[in-house]
């Protein structure tokens, strides 16, 4: 007997300890659980799926109380009415709105409150009416809502057979007589004196293809990013000095903004000066990169109109290190005041200190 006694008290200060966590943990779940309790019945038309027995009731998002039973109504098939037991003091009126929300990833169904207008209650309420489709979840919304499209879809198929080949129809008339419509639009422009935009000319630069003999070969794999610039040469445009424009300029452009024109043709001047070992737009194992920096590429007007072009080069090793730099310029005058006459211009420019950049790359690599 003597040996039995102490099983018996551990037994009981163990299953007593074990009552104590779960009242705790009853009661952390139930902020208020052991207050006074208003016990309300909700009616839902229509299904609550995963809705069950000792779900948290919220109201305006903060937790109230929780579901004390679930039952069905004999005498109609659609409805679900769920008793609901809240705090006393919840503000629940004949105008609170009720609806189930779905809570975190698992989309957990809760009984949402939300308050109304009402300050105060002018009777007691025991019963509350969810809104119609309350209990769709999200999926059973979007299933509801393509049952409703594929059966507007089924009744109207005819007509919208006809309407896509009444379109198909009038747009291939369109694609017949596009020369009348522009026929037409021509004639009401000149009826109303409206003038039309002018087309832009396109201007390309040339590549270089020409180098003094002999040439070094450049066994060395090569890469020639894209030209760094300031924002200003990111264009199109023919770009003059501050105060030096010259008018005609405005529907003249080039074929590409100037970084990236300047790369397409380094690359093709390079190749043409050895096309065994051309250089490559980008290569994440290069042996050498060609690092271009435009520092001028415009028209300056002084006492004669001349084309400015320079450039910063930059030959880097595959560690990031600066084997070689230099600075290349040039400038030539232009024979006239045209487009035709500054493109003339920066070819030349373009051309001489193309070359000067060429073989000091391959003497560099």
């Amino acid at each position: 007997m003597e040996t039995r006694a102490p099983f018996i008290i551990i037994g009981a200060f163990v299953l007593a300890a074990i009552g104590a966590v779960f009242g705790f943990v009853y009661w952390l779940n139930n902020a208020a659980g052991l207050g006074k309790r208003s016990v309300y019945h909700v009616e839902f038309d229509g299904s609550v799926s995963g809705l069950l027995v000792g779900a948290s009731v919220l109201f305006n998002g903060i937790k109230v109380g929780e579901v004390i039973a679930l039952t069905l109504a004999p005498d109609r098939p659609r409805q679900v009415d769920a008793t609901v037991a809240v705090a006393q003091n919840t503000p629940v009126r004949k105008d609170t709105k009720v609806g189930l929300e779905f809570q975190g990833l698992t989309g957990v169904p809760v009984i949402a409150l939300e308050g109304g207008k009402e300050t105060t209650s002018s009777e007691p309420v025991s019963v509350l009416t969810a809104e119609p489709g309350a209990g769709l979840s999200m999926t059973q919304a979007a299933r509801d809502a393509l049952r409703r499209v594929d059966s507007v879809l089924s009744e109207n198929a005819e007509p919208l057979h006809a309407t896509i080949a009444n379109l198909q129809t009038f747009s291939d008339g369109l694609a017949k007589n596009t020369p009348r419509l522009d026929g037409i639009i021509a004639g009401v422009e000149r009826m109303t004196g409206a003038t039309p935009a002018p087309r832009k000319i396109i201007y390309d630069l040339r590549s270089v293809d020409e180098f003094p003999q002999p040439r070094t070969a450049m066994r060395t794999q090569l890469v020639i990013p894209e030209p760094t610039a300031v924002v200003m040469f990111q264009t199109q445009r023919f770009l003059f000095a501050p105060g030096t424009e010259i008018a005609g300029f405005d529907d003249a452009q080039w074929s590409d903004s100037l970084p990236a024109l300047v790369q397409a043709k380094l690359l093709q001047s390079f190749e043409n000066y050895d096309i065994a070992h051309p250089p490559l737009r980008d290569a994440a194992d290069a042996d050498r990169r060609l690092l271009i920096d435009i520092r001028d590429f415009e028209i300056r007007n002084g006492t004669e109109p001349r084309a400015e072009l320079g450039f910063s080069a930059k030959l880097i090793d595959k560690s990031g290190h600066v084997i070689a730099a230099r600075l290349f310029k040039g400038s030539k005058t232009l024979d006239g005041k045209e487009p035709i006459d500054a493109v003339a211009a920066f070819n030349s420019t373009f051309a001489s200190v193309v070359q000067e950049l060429v073989v000091w790359t391959a003497s560099s690599i």
